[in-house]
């Protein structure tokens, strides 16, 4: 495994004196690398990504430290984020665990127990993605304007300049952005987001606890967070049941959740292609014909 000596001189920069036990690569999405790292004192997790700089793994350890200064859901801790021969990696510890009977209700209280946490404002400050996208960012004061401005046009730009949003799409999609503002409010609260919360991006700890894993954490209203949980499956009535029981959604949630799903239906389109096209176009003529 050609990665190992890259591994062992991070774990080195780490915690000097750890020797590695075993080693061997796991699943970590179709973004990185990663494996499972057994050294003499304890186990970790480590992602690796020769196409991404290390600001890529900075986003990522910010957001799980934001999450986790909220003290109300899990995530792993952060062990170290660095570079190694021009190759990036994060160590993250080790989390392993079995689904309990409380683990989806868990999760829905504790999540909405982190959107109901302190917040301000609307956005991100700083250097971020979602996935290996770059996501051009800034705090605003403006619901509308941000989402908007920095969300669906970050998406349609992109989409223009590869080709993936041609006339007719574009069209629709300018119509439906300028709006915006008759579904989405301009002033909800402000709440941290994990960003990307599909099915894969949480994961069962000790004693059926739940974990957050792979944020791309920003400000913004908590019903963007649900609608993307709704839209590729994975999340139980039990969640949804016990988020609601914290924080309630409200009664126009469902009228404008869709728009919500198009920022990240945009994003799969800029990723990974047409396939997804049909799902954007829907929306849009759903919205604005």
């Amino acid at each position: 495994m050609l990665l190992i000596p890259i591994i062992e001189k991070g774990l080195q920069q780490i915690s000097p004196g750890e020797k590695i036990v075993k080693i061997h690569s796991v699943s970590g999405g179709d973004i990185n690398q990663a494996f499972y790292v057994k050294t003499n004192e304890q186990e970790y997790f480590v992602k690796l990504n020769r196409q991404m700089c290390l600001g890529f793994f900075q986003f990522e350890e910010r957001g799980l430290k934001m999450i986790q200064a909220t003290n109300t859901i899990d995530v792993p801790n952060v062990i170290g984020c660095l570079e190694v021969d021009g190759i990036p990696m994060l160590w993250l510890e080790w989390i392993e665990g079995k689904r309990t009977h409380k683990t989806d209700e868990l999760l829905g209280e504790r999540l909405a127990a982190m959107h109901l946490a302190e917040a301000k404002g609307y956005g991100f400050e700083g250097e971020s993605y979602i996935g290996r996208l770059p996501q051009q960012n800034r705090l605003m004061e403006d619901w509308v304007d941000y989402y908007r401005d920095v969300r669906l046009g970050g998406q349609w730009k992109r989409g223009k300049a590869s080709g993936a949003i041609g006339q007719a799409r574009e069209k629709r999609l300018v119509k439906l952005m300028e709006r915006l503002d008759e579904w989405i409010p301009r002033n909800p609260k402000s709440c941290l987001l994990h960003g990307d919360l599909w099915g894969g991006n949480w994961m069962v700890g000790p004693g059926g606890v739940p974990y957050l894993i792979d944020p791309a954490v920003l400000f913004g209203d908590h019903e963007m967070e649900l609608a993307f949980t709704e839209l590729f499956g994975g999340f139980s009535r039990n969640f949804y049941e016990a988020y609601q029981s914290v924080f309630p959604l409200s009664p126009e949630y469902e009228e404008r959740k869709e728009l919500y799903q198009l920022y990240y239906l945009l994003v799969h389109l800029n990723l990974f292609g047409e396939s997804y096209g049909p799902s954007v176009d829907r929306i849009l003529r759903k919205y604005v014909g």
